[in-house]
């Protein structure tokens, strides 16, 4: 029987992979190269002084309603900690790249609350896109804002706002070693890689090809050039791709200003035809030129100088509520509470509630939401499809779910 109230959970869990996808186990991601055990490289960037970093941090975040409004976006939920996602990434890379250093990228509609949740980031660094077009886009602004600062060679770390880290001072290592790869070369680009624990539909994977640190394989912690990065696989393909030793794509990237750019023009051929008015500063001329696309299916899948730096710093992505079983502490059975909660004879649940006590009684696996106004139930499996859901909702029930209709 477990028994929770007002539980707080900050460790991590395995997970046998999110509901609704082909899952299978595999050993913990830290074994084979554990952080005391990755090699150093010879000249390590001092990143402390040249290092910028990108976050993006838009969008509602659909996923996670009805906790996630437009009052409410995803970046500014305390999902992983006590502190907004956003506020953990910024912290999560300060010392080493300071606020001052540090553009995020975000959207008209809920800017002035990311900037409330970290004051510490200057104004001018909070860059608010004229419409959503995608990671891309998003990416092409900010490295040629860069540019415009620090110069085409300056090395930027580029990451969304809702990953997890374990071990934060192996995340900020990885960093190091990717970022010392980018300077290195001025026409690569560098992807942190994550070894996976279960067939997971929703990442991308990446091939190892050619080692970059002599007889360091992928899978020995050793960087190692792309042969193929798939973004999303099927469950069939996903697992081939893991018993050839893939690698996940963390979401974490290092690369010059300048190589983003010239990489971007070449082949993400949806900004083409406004990659000069971003470089002559029209950025509002860029937007209404370009189209939508992903940084990974626009620029990672098509490029032949990618590389992977693989990771032991415990990585998730925090995209489904499903995914904070892994995340956070569970107790004895499994649960995931956050909230006034009592849990009896129920197993490998998630509840998140803000109004009242919520009791969960001889039921498993499923997702109990609880705010005032608003009481939501799903399985942890339908709990990774809300999207759907939520497109087919009331206007008012998707902007404010918590109001009287």
């Amino acid at each position: 029987m477990a028994d929770t109230q007002n539980s707080s959970f900050p460790g991590q869990q395995p997970d046998h992979g999110p509901p609704g996808v082909s899952s299978m186990e595999f050993d913990d991601p830290t074994l084979g190269f554990l952080p005391s055990e990755q090699p150093e490289m010879e000249g390590e960037l001092e990143v402390d002084t040249t290092l910028w970093a990108v976050v993006f941090a838009g969008g509602i975040g659909s996923r996670f309603w009805p906790l996630s409004t437009p009052q409410r976006p995803k970046p500014l939920l305390r999902l992983v900690g006590d502190r907004p996602l956003i506020a953990d990434t910024l912290a999560r890379l300060n010392p080493m790249i300071p606020a001052e250093r540090t553009l995020v990228m975000t959207s008209a509609d809920i800017a002035e609350a990311i900037h409330a949740a970290i004051p510490e980031l200057p104004h001018k660094n909070l860059l608010i896109e004229p419409r959503p077009l995608g990671t891309a886009a998003a990416l092409a602004w900010a490295a040629q804002e860069i540019i415009n600062r620090a110069g085409r060679s300056t090395v930027f770390c580029a990451l969304h706002a809702d990953l997890s880290a374990q071990y934060e001072d192996e995340f900020r290592r990885s960093i190091r070693r990717a970022a010392t790869h980018a300077a290195q070369d001025e026409a690569c680009l560098v992807a942190i890689g994550a070894r996976p624990t279960r067939v997971d539909t929703s990442f991308g994977y990446m091939l190892g090809g050619a080692e970059l640190e002599p007889g360091l394989s992928l899978a020995k912690g050793g960087a190692c050039a792309v042969s193929r990065f798939v973004e999303k696989p099927g469950p069939l393909q996903a697992e081939e791709f893991i018993g050839e030793g893939a690698m996940w794509n963390a979401g974490i990237y290092c690369w010059q200003a300048g190589a983003v750019i010239d990489a971007l023009e070449q082949h993400t051929t949806e900004l083409q035809d406004g990659m000069s008015y971003l470089q002559s500063g029209k950025v509002d001329r860029f937007f209404g030129m370009v189209q939508s696309i992903s940084i990974e299916r626009g620029l990672l899948e098509r490029v032949e100088n990618l590389i992977c730096v693989p990771s032991s710093f415990g990585w998730d992505d925090v995209g489904t509520w499903a995914c904070l079983r892994r995340v956070r502490e569970l107790d004895d059975t499994g649960n995931g509470v956050i909230g006034d909660a009592l849990l009896v004879d129920a197993e490998s649940n998630v509840v998140h509630t803000e109004s009242g006590r919520v009791v969960v009684y001889g039921v498993n696996s499923l997702l109990v939401v609880s705010l005032p106004g608003v009481t939501f139930v799903t399985s942890l499996e339908r709990a990774a499809e809300l999207s759907a859901l939520f497109e087919g909702l009331p206007k008012e029930l998707r902007r404010n779910p918590t109001a009287e209709l």
